[in-house]
């Protein structure tokens, strides 16, 4: 198949869309999912994070969870979802504050996502592929889109814009952020969108790894024979207009070192500079840390590396203390580091560290540009490398795999 196409995307209907459409499943814990599907009965919610309906004691990959969101796949589909008729592309706008970004809803082909067309930048977690496998297998349906990238053309800058003109057939506004979705049944402009993406040598994953992995492990178990199990959901954005903010760290404890000791380490690595106020980064190599109640400023001395990857601030951090001064060293499966979007402000990390001690660090934001050439050199980021604002909404558009 083409690099993308489209399909018959089951979305809410105007009346129902504010009240469906919810956060992304990965970015809520479930407690907080809980508070947020308060006086919301159609919150999408109830099918990204069924464990909301059940016990709070229950485990969220129990397998009562997966039956409770395909009942209420069900039941959502029958009350307040739609279907057209026919395949579609969906323009997809999103407005934060003074920030916009206009993209594609299309289904992304898992085979060029096997053979490195679509690339990625991250490695993914076994135990949060097979989480993910299971959603799709019991709703027979994506409905968490992965977030792609492409180097921003002029050609599909204009079939976007000519996309979205006259009334969306979604605008509901979530968390802030305002989501509008205008519907592609034009032939000629489906063809034409296909086209242009077509040219695009290669597409990047910004945020959804593990949604695009489950997806491919859907379409090897259900063979090789032609049909909606070979794309996986997906939401195009041109780089030009994306908006990457840090994906900062807090550490649980000093890994036995006293605060004294974690300072005169960091002394030989870096300029130490007390602030009295929250510190975010003014440029790369540069770090904010809160550490028994203080702020500091961190400079690292010395040249960067020239490898894509070790440049990285997320890598200086990583191998210049988080492994060997903290004891962290496998970022992706150690209990004692936690990652917290930058979303969520320095103040956020003081708190955590107030109130459960260990020490908490600040980021530059990773750029795009960085990105890609990461995922250009087959190469791989540090977990938690980059966090990307706004985030899309789940329900706002899903893939059946019973006819895409």
């Amino acid at each position: 198949m083409s690099l993308i196409r489209p399909f018959r995307g089951l979305r809410p209907d105007a009346a129902h869309a504010a009240a469906v459409i919810a956060p992304p499943y990965d970015v809520l814990s479930s407690a907080e999912a809980r508070e947020a599907v308060a006086g919301r009965p159609f919150s999408f919610l109830r099918i990204s994070k069924a464990e909301v309906e059940l016990p709070v004691d229950i485990n969220a990959t129990d397998e009562a969870v997966f039956r409770q969101a395909a009942r209420n796949w069900a039941r959502w589909r029958r009350e307040v979802l739609i279907q057209d008729p026919t395949p579609c592309y969906y323009c997809y706008e999103l407005t934060m504050g003074d920030h916009t970004q206009k993209g594609l809803v299309a289904a992304a082909s898992v085979e060029a996502y096997a053979e490195g067309r679509i690339r990625r930048h991250e490695l993914t977690r076994p135990d949060k592929e097979r989480d993910r496998v299971r959603h799709i297998e019991a709703l027979n349906a994506q409905t968490g889109p992965a977030f792609l990238t492409f180097r921003a053309q002029p050609d599909i800058a204009a079939l976007l814009a000519r996309a979205s003109e006259g009334q969306a057939a979604i605008d509901a506004v979530l968390n802030g952020v305002r989501h509008r979705l205008w519907v592609v049944a034009d032939q000629d402009l489906i063809d034409r969108l296909t086209a242009a993406f077509e040219r695009l040598p290669r597409v990047y994953i910004a945020d959804g790894h593990h949604r695009t992995a489950a997806a491919r492990i859907v379409a090897g178990s259900r063979g090789p024979q032609p049909g909606p199990h070979h794309a996986f959901l997906s939401v195009l954005f041109p780089d030009n207009e994306m908006q990457i903010l840090n994906y900062d760290r807090v550490v649980a404890d000093l890994h036995g070192l006293t605060v004294p000791g974690l300072l005169e380490a960091l002394a030989a690595l870096c300029e130490v500079r007390p602030e009295e106020a929250a510190v975010r980064p003014a440029g790369p190599a540069e770090f904010g840390m809160y550490l028994a109640g203080h702020w500091y400023r961190l400079r690292f001395r010395g040249a960067r590396p020239k490898d894509a990857v070790a440049r990285l601030d997320v890598s200086l951090l990583q191998d210049q203390v988080l492994a060997p001064l903290l004891g962290i060293t496998d970022p992706r499966r150690d209990q004692r580091i936690e990652f917290v979007g930058g979303i969520r402000g320095p103040q956020a990390l003081a708190a955590r560290v107030d109130r459960v001690g260990g020490v908490a660090f600040t980021l530059y934001p990773t750029g795009l540009a960085d990105l890609m050439e990461v995922a250009d050199h087959d190469a791989v980021m540090p977990p938690k490398s980059t966090w990307f604002e706004p985030k899309l909404a789940d329900g706002l558009v899903s893939y059946s795999l019973e006819d895409g």
